[in-house]
């Protein structure tokens, strides 16, 4: 996963780009195909690390540990950690990540009209 440093042009543009359009700087707080897939599984509720990275094909633990951190620092899920024998932790989404599912829903629908239509046209 390539950091942007951040003295870079495109990381200038970015926030330049971020600053004056909204939905940029919401598609990039949720942009990559993990995060998304995180919430479609944390849209039912709390999940243990180890439930999620079973539900998501393919993800790799540092991945998942890398989306999550990411996912926290923006507010977007809450990590619970009871102090249990082992140590317990839960994922769920925060009220902020909760506000993505309509918008999830939403995008679903599109995406299914999109496809549909690439189908026919091909």
């Amino acid at each position: 996963m390539g950091e942007i440093k951040e003295s870079s042009t495109s990381n200038e543009n970015n926030q330049v780009l971020e600053s004056k359009c909204s939905e940029i700087y919401a598609i990039n707080l949720i942009s990559g195909k993990w995060i998304l897939s995180i919430c479609y599984y944390l849209k039912k509720g709390k999940l243990r690390f180890s439930e999620l990275r079973d539900r998501i094909p393919n993800i790799t633990e540092r991945m998942l540990t890398l989306q999550l951190k990411k996912m926290e620092e923006n507010h977007l899920i809450r990590r619970s950690v009871y102090a249990e024998v082992p140590v317990r932790v839960e994922y769920e989404l925060s009220e902020l990540g909760r506000q993505l599912i309509p918008i999830m829903e939403q995008l679903a629908k599109w995406g299914d009209i999109h496809k549909e239509k690439m189908h026919l046209n091909k």
